[in-house]
């Protein structure tokens, strides 16, 4: 297979047209190698729209949604990020090029451990991967200047946004299939959040975050 051709189409006919257009995310695209981060197995589908099987019920994002979510971000150098769902560690290496520091939370220990050797092997020293569900964040770290929540929640969990520095955002799906949309939090004040909505597109859920949390009085 010629993966740098699939990789040029990949780009072409699915992240373009996606409103993808920023140019330092496109040169990530082009030489992150996707190939290297997707289970062998499935090498020869790395490229492919859509979201590839992992363990269990599992699933990587689809590239066109871990492309959106990168050039949402604008994540800058010098900057801290947080990221809930290291799945296969593909968009923790993009992050990772651009930002100071990464701290990744993945929940399954198979999937932490394969992305944290494939992260060390492509050099990215400034990413640590844990293996903890990220519903608490890392507020031994925080704050932090970008937090993403790589697949869907029901709701954006507070103690989340709480971790944000003041100008600091967090970027996340929310919502219930068959409807979810991308959305960016940007914390203005001490109390003071500023919601846009971005894309519509669907995700999986992301473990621990399976239901909306209850009301307490």
């Amino acid at each position: 297979m010629n993966f740098e051709q699939a990789r040029f189409n990949m780009i072409e006919q699915q992240i373009r047209p996606w409103d993808v257009l920023d140019a330092s995310v496109l040169a990530l695209l082009s030489s992150v190698r996707r190939e290297d981060f997707v289970p062998a197995e499935l090498r020869t589908l790395a490229f492919t729209d859509t979201e590839l099987p992992l363990v269990g019920t599992r699933r990587a994002l689809a590239p066109r949604v871990e492309a959106r979510l990168l050039q949402e971000m604008q994540v800058q150098r010098g900057e801290k990020v947080l990221e809930i769902g290291t799945g296969i560690g593909y968009l923790t290496a993009m992050i990772g090029h651009k930002a100071q520091s990464v701290v990744s939370l993945e929940a399954d220990p198979a999937l932490a451990k394969a992305a944290a050797e494939k992260l060390r092997r492509a050099g990215l020293s400034n990413v640590q991967v844990r293996e903890a569900d990220g519903r608490q964040g890392a507020p031994g770290e925080a704050p932090f200047d970008v937090i993403v929540l790589a697949g869907s929640v029901a709701e954006l969990p507070q103690v989340l946004l709480d971790q944000l520095k003041v100008g600091g955002r967090l970027l996340g799906i929310v919502g219930d299939e068959p409807m979810m949309r991308a959305v960016q939090v940007r914390r203005v004040g001490e109390k003071e959040f500023q919601t846009t909505e971005l894309f519509d597109t669907v995700a999986q859920r992301l473990p621990g975050f399976d239901s909306r949390p209850a009301f307490t009085f």
